[in-house]
């Protein structure tokens, strides 16, 4: 799957998709989930779909020294929001914005927070995808289902900070760990680990009650990597979408791309047809809330196109 067409003609397709599903107006529910002792996250959003981020989590750690919020959501629009609802627990700054990965639903609200001053950190490889690609995106925002209107004031800010293993940040009484563990979701896909509370942002490496995107990812090096979390001691587990996990929804992770790996081969091998193909494969998938037209865009992207 590595070797395929250009990225961004495939996220165009994914979302062309998209934007023939009906348009969704609601949000997170309102203000942050309370998560544990000052880390607090949007999480299992509802009718997840253009105009809410996709239904893309984030999160919000606060310290003695000031704040580091995980992933930015979709627009300016949405990254207000979410300025918002951080003042409304505290008033102290936000320093650091950590993109998990670089697609546009976690990190084309940069720029509000690129404002305030935070330093934007990422994995070296996803700045690098960033830079390729996220121009090309905002441009034709449309296609991926976003008015004018829902990206009105939204401009890219890039990471100005990158790491290639293993990053800390101290914010005096929160010790952040940003660690990349291998190519997953994208080629620079990193979780966030709190050790002393056990709590772990996976970004987009981990998808709960909710289908995946997996065409941009490594599969093979990506079930690694979801071992490498069921190896971790953590208890609790915030995923790019879907509500607060454990690691037995690591495991269903593992398992879903697997499953959907081998069948996609399977079908692959008798029909070309894509229609035919996703219906079969939602019938052999497990039932997950959210983000069924997925399972269509990994098939036309991973499996139908030349690689």
């Amino acid at each position: 799957m590595r070797n395929r067409n250009a990225l961004v003609a495939a996220l165009l397709t994914m979302l062309v998709i998209v934007g023939a599903l009906p348009r969704y107006d609601v949000f997170a529910q309102e203000g942050l989930t309370k998560i544990a002792e000052d880390v607090y996250a949007y999480v299992d959003v509802k009718g997840a779909g253009p105009s809410n981020s996709f239904g893309a989590n984030a999160g919000v750690i606060i310290g003695k020294d000031g704040i580091v919020v995980i992933d930015t959501l979709i627009s300016s629009k949405e990254a207000k929001r979410l300025i918002r609802d951080i003042r409304a627990i505290s008033d102290k700054p936000i320093k650091y914005v950590i993109n998990t990965h670089y697609h546009l639903d976690h990190t084309f609200g940069n720029s509000e927070f690129h404002k305030l001053g935070a330093i934007i950190i990422s994995h070296a490889n996803d700045k690098t995808k960033a830079l390729l690609h996220n121009e090309h995106t905002l441009k034709n925002i449309n296609t991926f289902g976003l008015t004018d209107k829902d990206m009105e004031g939204t401009t890219l800010s890039y990471p100005t900070l990158t790491f290639t293993d293993k990053m800390e940040i101290d914010l005096g009484n929160q010790r952040l760990q940003l660690v990349f563990p291998n190519p997953s979701h994208t080629d620079g896909a990193i979780f966030v680990y709190l050790a002393d509370k056990r709590l772990l942002f996976t970004g987009d490496i981990l998808f709960t009650d909710f289908h995946p995107f997996l065409a941009d990812g490594n599969l093979r090096s990506w079930i690694k990597v979801l071992n490498v979390i069921l190896a971790m001691d953590v208890e609790r587990i915030i995923p790019g979408h879907g509500p607060i996990s454990s690691k037995k929804d690591v495991q269903d992770m593992k398992e879903y791309i697997v499953a959907f790996h081998r069948k996609a081969k399977q079908l692959r091998a008798k029909s070309e047809d894509l229609e035919t193909i996703s219906a079969e494969m939602k019938k052999a998938l497990p039932l997950r809330a959210e983000g069924e037209w997925l399972i269509k865009t990994n098939i036309q992207m991973g499996y139908l196109k030349k690689q």
